[in-house]
């Protein structure tokens, strides 16, 4: 499901000379539209999450995919910069909730010690997507036919993918442990009771009142918001500019293009799995995630100091950093939150943090209209990630001790209205 999901959410990054020479989009509006994206997901991520808490993750993931299948296939009838705006936006509304709603999913199946490799697991899926996106999109952007431009197929055909898939995401998915047909009783009754005893532990050093505003004062959560959003930042400052920064090397092909694109993904995939494994060998997450950091840091800096193949070069170093501290990140708030909200408060990291993906990408748009370079947003993304490896340090991977509280009701649909 995540590997579909990225790749509607970044194939955008491949049309933006077409959507410049058919439709007039030019950078700025381009990164605008790109960032708009994560405007709508933030806006309905946490009711999102609290709709799957009580739907349960098979009837809602589902219902999540149709809907942005349905958005990204509308993507093909942009008309002009407004349309584009709208329709990206809407492809936000329709994605908001997937991400933070399958880790709140692993917290409902895996003990914490197992959660870090499932992340690294399922955070591979969106550098499968940009390893795969690019040779098949580059495919796609030559078929012309019945009036459609290649652009406009590769939005029809991808986002069409997403719709097919939720059949079997409805035939397969279970939302319980204790549905799993893989599983003996014995297997669901061992499972269920250990997550449960996590749970016990938990509420016995940790009391978190289910108040949204609450959750924002709490200087833990507003950390890891800017943690991720750091992350997020760097990540989708490359994503998008990407297949710009290699036209600029001499490619001019877009399935050659897509090619070169893979390449950094296809690192950072052994990456992820690199650092996960000494992460639970060698445990503390913490220095992990600032190594990761560092290293984003130093490739995006680097990528400021030579030619066009160089800087290439410098982000595929980078990307070794930036998305293994995506994966390294997640483990550090699943072991700080209590179960009871953990659905909201990690919808809400996800939502704050994803504004990286607003800020990068409108930023980038508007620096090479008005100044002909990102050589600026390149430096900013650097320096960011330098300060975020630090602060990492003060970020809690347990629940902060104190007194037991009486159990408080889980966040709900009404608790949120009032």
């Amino acid at each position: 499901m995540f590997i579909v999901n990225y790749i509607d959410r970044v194939n955008i990054g491949f049309v933006r000379s077409h959507l410049e020479v058919d439709l007039g989009i030019g950078a700025a509006a381009y990164g605008l539209g790109a960032g708009l994206f994560f405007v709508g997901y933030a806006l309905f991520e946490v009711p999102s999450n609290l709709l799957l808490q009580r739907y349960g993750a098979r009837a809602w993931l589902t219902r999540i995919m149709a809907t942005w299948g349905l958005a990204a296939m509308a993507m093909a009838f942009v008309q002009g910069p407004t349309s584009f705006y709208a329709l990206r936006f809407l492809l936000g509304v329709a994605e908001a909730g997937f991400f933070p709603g399958v880790i709140y999913y692993f917290t409902q199946w895996l003990p914490a010690a197992e959660r870090g490799k499932a992340m690294a697991l399922f955070l591979s899926g969106s550098a499968i997507a940009s390893v795969i996106s690019g040779p098949v999109t580059g495919a796609l952007l030559h078929i012309e036919g019945l009036g459609l431009h290649g652009w406009q197929w590769m939005f029809l055909i991808e986002g069409g993918a997403s719709i097919v898939l939720c059949f079997f995401v409805w035939a397969w998915l279970q939302s319980h442990p204790s549905q799993a047909r893989w599983l003996s009783d014995e297997e669901k009754a061992a499972l269920t009771e250990a997550i449960a005893e996590e749970q016990r532990t938990r509420e016995a050093t940790h009391s978190v009142r289910p108040s949204l505003l609450r959750l924002l004062g709490d200087r833990q959560i507003v950390l890891f918001c800017f943690i991720y959003f750091a992350i997020a930042l760097t990540i989708y400052g490359a994503t998008f500019w990407l297949p710009s920064m290699i036209k600029q090397m001499g490619v001019r092909d877009d399935f050659i293009v897509g090619m070169f694109n893979s390449v950094p993904w296809i690192i950072s995939i052994v990456a992820m799995y690199g650092f996960a494994a000494l992460a639970a060998r060698f445990r503390h997450q913490q220095a992990w995630v600032a190594t990761a950091l560092t290293i984003a840091a130093l490739g995006m800096f680097l990528s400021t100091s030579g030619g066009a193949v160089f800087a290439y070069v410098s982000i595929c170093f980078a990307a070794i950093g930036f998305k293994a501290a995506s994966a390294l990140f997640w483990p550090i708030p699943q072991g700080y939150l209590d179960a009871r909200i953990a659905a909201a408060v990690i919808a809400l990291i996800n939502s704050l943090g994803n504004l990286g993906g607003f800020v990068a990408p409108a930023t980038f748009g508007f620096l090479e209209q008005s100044t002909g370079s990102i050589e600026g947003g390149l430096y900013g993304l650097a320096g960011t990630s330098m300060l975020a490896a630090v602060l990492v340090f003060f970020a809690r991977t347990t629940p902060r001790p104190g007194p037991a509280a009486e159990p408080l009701p889980s966040i709900s649909c009404q608790t949120l209205t009032k």
